[in-house]
């Protein structure tokens, strides 16, 4: 068993009308985010993209394990293999198996089977959760909390990615089990998410909807 160590909190007290002040403030700007599906073609720095998947890495997981990793794809090739197969399987669902109920569901969004925005943007990064990690003898360990560590993590990536002022979509293509294959990823390690990163393409456009109100989403005791 590790023996427990602990350091100083390092953490900036704010009073109580600043810390009103700052809630609001954060969530006018967040309330701005969207998911966009146009991107621009402009290419970012490296630094861009380490630094979102770095605020990502903050996040809290079970027993501090980090249960995540995430693969930056640049390769216009890659990111081409990936549209590919992606279309395939969105292809056959629209067609197939999607029922009215659900095409009526996302018929607010104009998405069809083609995502040309995966190759659009100038990167995805595609998140992987492990199903078990390695120790340092090459023994399986348990990950404790895997869904809530990688739900964390993506909910931090998305707000770096707005707070850099680029813009993304969460894409989940079913079964999304083919970027194992693409990416040679390891055993342990599960895709969950797509996410292309970018700035927006000019004059792209959004779904015209609206989010819940306060009282639509909390109940206060």
């Amino acid at each position: 068993m590790k023996e427990a160590k602990f350091i100083e909190l390092n953490h900036e007290q704010l009073r109580g009308e600043e810390i009103e002040k700052k809630s609001q403030e954060f969530y006018q700007f967040m309330d701005t985010r969207r998911t966009v599906r146009e991107f621009s073609s402009k290419e970012l720095s490296n630094e861009v993209y380490q630094n979102l998947i770095l605020t990502a890495g903050t996040a809290p997981s079970g027993a501090n394990q980090q249960p995540w990793t995430f693969c930056l794809v640049k390769d216009p090739a890659i990111k081409k293999k990936i549209r590919i197969e992606s279309e395939k399987i969105e292809k056959r669902s629209y067609d197939e198996l999607f029922s009215k109920e659900k095409k009526d569901a996302i018929s607010f969004t104009g998405l069809d089977w083609q995502k040309a925005f995966l190759e659009d943007a100038p990167a995805l990064i595609i998140v992987f959760k492990h199903k078990y990690q390695l120790d340092e003898s090459g023994n399986r360990t348990k990950v404790y909390y895997p869904n809530e560590g990688i739900g964390l993590a993506v909910g931090m990536l998305f707000v770096a990615i707005h707070n850099a002022r680029l813009v993304t979509t969460p894409y989940t293509p079913h079964p999304i089990t083919f970027l194992k294959k693409i990416l040679n990823r390891p055993e342990n390690e599960s895709p969950v998410m797509i996410l292309p990163i970018g700035l927006p393409k000019d004059g792209a456009k959004v779904p015209d909807k609206k989010r819940k109100t306060l009282y639509q989403i909390m109940v206060e005791y």
